[in-house]
């Protein structure tokens, strides 16, 4: 959490291997990223970690399917991923949209897509920026509950950047970043 302007999404595009750290060193699962070459790093940020963004960024002209399934076309093994692409969008409540487009979805329901996408890999970090931030009350609850569950189920690390006190209140732990610095603000 903290105030709009103070690096919160910038943060999380660095721990997710997105923007390189002006100094300093990250290192995800015992690799610093940014010493791969430009295909390994792809491939790193492919299979580790799991991107939502506020602005859901599916592909207009994919079906829910074909959005959940697009980062298994980078990483494939020659694994048919449809029966997990499947799996997650019925977890996320919405397999009777499996056709749809993203046009003919509401806010809550695009961004349940995502976070069926970004759980597709079985990622082992899952970076969020303002997943709930333009949600109605409702639709904002819908998608907290689904991550905070998926989260749960499956053995995930969760990084989730939030205006939502509500939200923020229900992570185990939570860190402001006012400053330029971070620091702890509860701990369960």
């Amino acid at each position: 959490m903290g105030p709009s302007g103070t690096g919160k999404s910038t943060l999380l595009y660095i721990i997710g291997a997105l923007e390189p750290p002006t100094s300093g060193t990250i290192t995800l699962d015992g690799q610093n990223p940014f010493e791969l070459k430009e295909k390994e790093l792809a491939r790193f940020r492919n299979r580790q970690i799991g991107f939502v963004f506020q602005d859901h960024c599916l592909l207009p002209q994919c079906s829910v399917l074909e959005n959940v399934l697009m980062p298994t076309l980078v990483s494939s093994d020659g694994k048919d991923e449809t029966n997990r692409a499947r799996e997650l969008i019925e977890q996320v409540g919405l397999i009777d949209r499996l056709d749809h487009r993203p046009a003919e979805l509401s806010g809550g329901e695009k961004q349940r897509v995502s976070l069926a996408r970004a759980l597709i890999t079985k990622p082992k970090l899952l970076l969020c920026d303002e997943p709930t931030g333009n949600l109605d009350h409702q639709a904002a609850e819908v998608v907290a509950m689904l991550l905070l569950d998926l989260h749960r189920l499956q053995e995930t690390i969760l990084v989730l950047v939030t205006h939502n006190v509500e939200l923020a209140q229900r992570l185990p732990r939570r860190y402001e970043l006012v400053d330029e610095q971070l620091r702890q603000i509860s701990r369960e």
